[in-house]
């Protein structure tokens, strides 16, 4: 009884160092981990120990006699990124656990402990937190705009892959550990600046992503009825600033460019029923305006072919299982003549699904995907707001128009500057070196100064890309401050406190958090996992009614020395 990994594995690899007979692969410290679409066990050398089910933060992974029918295709997508063997043949030794990097070790300074400032909260930040707190007596302080933590896994996962979003149970366990501060409802840059955070730290490490979207420059995008996919997304979960986003759903077509992981999360929302969307943390102004939508059809739009898919075999395998998608005849062919010459096996198992897809010339008895394939957006075309998109075929002069309601762009993210620190605008990311600022005219360290997740390395990889990306970063800010390169803060713990409620009164801590977190559970009753709050101020008001923390944590966090 072999386990398999499944469509909504994280990637973080927990489930590898877990495993005691180092079945799973590729490993953290395997060529291609940082861009693996997912994460494989070999059945043939699984001994059904159940070690990497406990250590999976995400519920991603099962025995092979207990999937769900969609899930079944992974069985064989697990085994296939393993060589074939004869029936004989004898594995190689797996009887020791995979590699697992050893904790920074820091050294203990009369200054007092290591102190960081981490600003964001999502995985990276979080995954740099628990990094640095595997030492004891080190101290974190985490910064973040929003009342609520924990970025794109609250605001940017899709509302119905729940499994996904079980990650933040890591990061609450992260909360809890002694030397831990909240400081949500803290922007940095406005309320604090980046010298000041320094003067009560040893080092100061951003984890912001990239939370702009690529534009996509051509006649017309503006008009009413355009946007982006992950605007929808952060409207679909209720982000506080996406809320008042106006979305029109009373045309029978929607057309996204860009064929990515998010634009498929956003074709299946906006045709899944709204009955199924009302069992998962969906937002209810989103909700009662799918029940409401008239979108019958979803157009996907890439400018190249089908062996270029940006989208995950995992995600496809996800969408296809649950929704109906279809091909036009001329992407069809498209398809088989890509698979006739493709020899790469992942892109390959792509283009057998694609191969299999229904006909879009099909009557269609529910709401369906479409993808298409070689379009060149050229112009948004509408007077006042959006009648539809015009096309190029790639390559040639031929046009093409396809009329909707809403146009969605979905062609990437992109960093932002961030005050105080160098930026490179080609590459949206800050100059670093593993981890560490530079600047980019000297290549001289910015002192104090690190950078972990998309800001970092730019938009790639998946949640759990971001653990092996934090502790990098973490390992060379524990080797700066055991080698004596970080100045010690001259500010004490107390006074960061003072400080910040004095500039933000309005501050959220932890307890704050968890009254917000309870609070949302409990308003999902028994048919929800949870109902959010979508304004700042209904926020602050569950954070308010928090208890005071008491003596001892605030000890343990280091506020009272």
């Amino acid at each position: 009884m072999p386990h398999v990994i499944t469509q909504s594995c994280c990637s973080d690899g927990s489930c590898v160092y877990a495993c005691p007979v180092n079945c799973i692969h590729p490993t953290p410290d395997e060529p291609g981990f940082a861009t693996a679409e997912m994460l494989y066990i070999d059945p043939a050398a699984c001994v059904d120990c159940g070690a990497c089910v406990s250590a999976c933060p995400v519920g991603a992974i099962a025995p092979d006699n207990r999937l769900e029918p969609s899930q079944l295709p992974f069985v064989e997508l697990n085994a296939a990124f393993y060589p074939e063997r004869a029936p004989d043949e004898k594995l190689p030794p797996t009887s020791k656990l995979a590699p697992v990097l050893d904790a920074p070790l820091v050294r203990p300074r009369p200054g007092g402990p290591l102190t960081v400032a981490i600003v964001g909260s999502g995985p990276a930040a979080m995954y740099a937190a628990d990094e640095l707190l595997t030492q004891r007596g080190v101290r974190v302080n985490v910064f973040e705009k929003l009342p609520t933590p924990y970025g794109l896994v609250r605001a940017g996962v899709a509302p119905d892959h729940q499994r996904t979003k079980r990650v933040t149970k890591l990061f609450d366990k992260v909360t809890r550990l002694p030397g831990f501060t909240f400081y949500l409802n803290v922007e940095v840059g406005a309320d604090l600046t980046h010298a000041e955070l320094l003067a009560h730290h040893h080092a100061v490490l951003y984890a912001v992503g990239a939370p702009n979207d690529r534009r996509l420059d051509i006649d017309g995008m503006g008009l009413r009825g355009t946007g982006t996919a992950t605007e929808m997304v952060a409207w679909f979960n209720g982000h506080p600033e996406f809320t008042a986003t106006p979305v029109d759903l009373s045309h029978e077509r929607t057309v996204i460019i860009g064929n990515g992981n998010v634009a498929l999360d956003v074709a299946r929302i906006l045709t899944t029923d709204a009955d199924a969307l009302a069992q998962t943390d969906i937002a209810d102004h989103a909700l009662a305006a799918l029940r409401r939508s008239k979108v019958t059809e979803v157009v996907i739009a890439a400018r190249r072919g089908p062996a270029q898919s940006a989208f995950t075999l995992p995600e496809l395998i996800g969408l296809t299982s649950t929704c109906d998608v279809v091909l036009d005849d001329a992407d069809r062919e498209l398809v088989i003549r890509d698979l006739a010459t493709e020899n790469d096996p992942l892109t390959r198992n792509k283009l057998q699904i694609l191969s299999t897809l229904g006909a879009s010339s099909a009557p269609a008895t529910r709401p369906r995907i479409r993808l298409a394939y070689r379009l060149t957006p050229t112009r948004v075309v509408g007077e006042h707001r959006v009648d539809g998109v015009e096309f190029t075929v790639t390559g040639t002069q031929e046009v093409r128009r396809i009329d909707a309601g809403l146009v969605l762009t979905s062609i990437g993210y992109r960093g932002k500057p961030i005050r105080d620190l160098p930026f490179d605008d080609d590459t949206a990311v800050v100059p670093n070196v593993g981890g560490r600022v530079v600047d980019p005219e000297t290549g001289e360290a910015v002192g104090g100064s690190y950078v972990a997740g998309w800001i970092k390395r730019g938009p790639t990889g998946f949640i759990g890309t971001n653990k092996s990306c934090a502790a990098e970063t973490v390992h060379h800010l524990v080797a700066d401050y055991n080698a004596g390169l970080l100045a010690d803060p001259v500010g004490k713990p107390a006074g960061l406190d003072k400080l910040v409620r004095r500039r933000r009164p309005e501050v959220v801590d932890a307890a704050g958090w968890r009254a917000i977190d309870a609070a949302e559970v409990e308003r999902g009753g028994d048919h929800r996992p949870r109902d959010k709050f979508t304004s700042v101020a209904d926020m602050l008001a569950a954070a308010a009614a928090a208890p005071a923390a008491s003596i001892r944590e605030r000890v343990l966090a280091g506020l009272l020395r």
